[in-house]
């Protein structure tokens, strides 16, 4: 498989190192700020590649989509930050016969840890005595907040919690209501990437935590991801749905 990098910052790094692991090529490296790579998104730039990876920054997350889209190469999307658009992604695709797969984190721990979050609300949300709550830390390089993986985290918690109506993810500066499931952020030194779910009783409180040690596991799914993609039909497609595919079948 021929790939293109776009974004070539620590995790396009990591995933080349991954890639040639693999036996897979690198066909091209894109990104404006790296030395010796190709400056733009162009047609010309992902000549010959089979995937394009994107981890780059969530000002251009649309605008890179789209391209793919456009122009017929399926695209894995690691970039975050865009998630509001995603009705607007989903029929691009529809109407372009794009092919897209997108996570907020390709970690296969992290797809497992959402499993299991959702069966933990599930039972904790049938007893009414616990409140639950989020809490997220990253490096002081991420460059959006909350992440990505805490929203899909919110959103299983959710599932187990139907007084749970919204998610807040601001400081809190009055009393939170009961309907509201309190995300919190923290952005300090290199964390790769560590997100606790609390279940909160007046008797004990429960943890869930996955902490990242390093990037490979999410340059592993990345990769994994662009080799699945490669073999898929036209489709917007989720970590998830390649995770049964290929490790849960």
């Amino acid at each position: 498989m021929k790939l293109a990098l776009v974004g070539y910052g620590k995790m396009g790094k990591i995933i080349k190192t991954h890639a040639l692991a693999q036996n897979h090529e690198i066909a091209s490296i894109i990104d404006p700020f790296e030395e010796g790579a190709k400056k733009s998104l162009t047609v010309e730039n992902l000549q010959g590649c089979d995937v394009a990876i994107d981890f780059t920054h969530p000002d251009v997350a649309l605008e890179h989509i789209r391209f793919y889209i456009e122009n017929g190469v399926p695209a894995v999307i690691g970039t975050t930050g865009w998630y509001e658009h995603l009705g607007e992604v989903a029929s691009l695709v529809r109407e372009g016969n794009g092919t897209i797969l997108y996570s907020g984190n390709f970690s296969l721990g992290v797809a497992l840890f959402l499993r299991s979050v959702r069966y933990a609300a599930a039972l904790y949300g049938k007893t009414g005595r616990y409140d639950p709550a989020i809490i997220e830390v990253h490096h002081n390089k991420k460059a959006d907040s909350p992440s990505g993986t805490a929203g899909m985290l919110a959103s299983r918690v959710l599932e187990g919690f139907p007084e749970k109506t919204r998610i807040e993810y601001e400081t809190q500066h009055q009393r939170r209501g009961d309907e509201v499931l309190h995300v919190s952020s923290l952005r300090v030194g290199s964390v790769p990437g560590t997100h606790t779910i609390l279940f909160d009783s007046p008797e004990d409180t429960i943890e869930l935590i996955h902490t990242a040690r390093t990037r490979d596991g999410f340059a592993f799914g990345a990769v994994a991801a662009a080799a699945w993609l490669n073999e898929r039909e036209s489709g917007l497609y989720t970590l998830e749905e390649m995770i049964d595919a290929v490790f849960l079948r």
